[in-house]
């Protein structure tokens, strides 16, 4: 599921193309829902896949029921802050007796596994500016409160972990060094594609500063001596 919202995002991956659910189970039916229908390539399509237009600060549009999994991914950018309780309590609505809902978010705030992240970097005022601007029409707390929403919701058997979401490939961990190369263009793209809008618009910061401060972020982003990471919660 992806959000619709005034203000323009980006983020890694927003609908499901040839996930395993689509070409393994065939006799599963998957409905992927984005508020552009831009991101649809028919080429990429499989027979039990159907893709809708919607937006997700308006009701769902399905019966009660209607799924055994609901996948809800990199949303917090679009969803309203008063719009999350009854968010969670549609999506438990709309699936069935037993079924399971998985929640995945992106904390952007920008932090260094060895400390060296102070004050003073382009990548703490970029997150600074970031939660300031979104915290206006939106919840950048949003990542850390969805297991307590869950609850309160009525889900059970909720099960909430952060994972470290390195931003290029500086860990001695070979997983997480994976990980980091294959992220570091993600974040190249999202530290201008997410900031635009809210930071020009709604900070009033200038075109110039804006680009100035996005390539200060970026060439920190890319520095392995600074080790920097966001949290991801699934």
């Amino acid at each position: 599921m992806s959000a619709g919202t005034p203000i323009p995002r980006s983020s890694p991956t927003k609908c499901a193309k040839r996930s395993p659910i689509t070409t393994e189970r065939i006799n599963a039916t998957v409905i992927g829902i984005d508020v552009s229908p831009h991101h649809y390539n028919p080429e990429e399509s499989v027979e039990n896949l159907y893709l809708n237009v919607d937006n997700l600060n308006m009701p769902l549009q399905f019966h009660s029921g209607h799924f055994d999994l609901v996948n809800s991914r990199l949303v917090a950018g679009g969803i309203d802050r008063n719009r999350w309780h009854g968010y969670m309590r549609e999506i438990l609505r709309c699936l069935r007796g037993g079924g399971w809902c998985q929640m995945v978010e992106i904390d952007f705030n920008a932090q260094s596994d060895n400390g060296t992240i102070t004050d003073g970097h382009a990548l703490r005022q970029w997150s600074d500016k970031y939660r300031q601007a979104m915290s206006q029409f939106k919840n950048p707390e949003a990542p850390r409160r969805i297991a307590h929403w869950m609850r309160h919701a009525g889900f059970t058997d909720v099960e909430e972990r952060m994972l470290p979401l390195p931003m290029c490939g500086w860990s001695e961990n070979q997983r997480e060094f994976d990980i980091g190369v294959a992220n570091q263009e993600n974040i190249r793209l999202l530290l201008g594609s997410l900031a635009l809008y809210p930071f020009t618009e709604l900070l009033g910061m200038s075109i110039t500063e804006f680009h100035v401060l996005v390539a200060q972020a970026r060439a920190e982003a890319i520095n392995p001596a600074l080790k920097v990471r966001s949290r991801d919660s699934p």
